[in-house]
């Protein structure tokens, strides 16, 4: 962050403190600003190759992916229904083989 000019004398010489600035020259003090926050944009979800998803597309799994809690296994190719974009650690939630599942990303491309 770069130092402001003082508002009273306008000079740059300004001594920093962590609430508040302080001029120099005259003395004068004036609280720090806050810096805006960077505003939450639209998370961007990619799939294994680069291409970017949204609600409704179709994903094929890339790779066989065990069931956790079961001995089942998902097949690598097996292509879903259309999908849904959540927040979380599994960005994806759909149907496979009839079973509603959370997936990352990184195990789907787009069809």
């Amino acid at each position: 962050m770069s130092k402001p000019a003082c508002p009273m004398c306008e000079m740059t010489d300004v001594l920093e403190h962590p609430e508040r600035w302080e001029c120099v020259t005259c003395g004068h003090e004036w609280e720090r600003t806050p810096e805006p926050e960077a505003p939450a944009g639209q998370r961007v979800v990619k799939d294994a190759h680069g291409n970017v998803l949204a609600d409704g597309d179709l994903v094929m799994l890339i790779k066989d992916l065990p069931l956790k809690g079961s001995s089942q296994v998902l097949k690598g190719g097996t292509k879903s229904k259309p999908i849904r974009l959540v927040d979380g650690d599994h960005e994806i939630t759909c149907k496979l083989n009839g079973i509603s599942i959370g997936l990352k990303a990184c195990f789907v491309k787009k069809v």
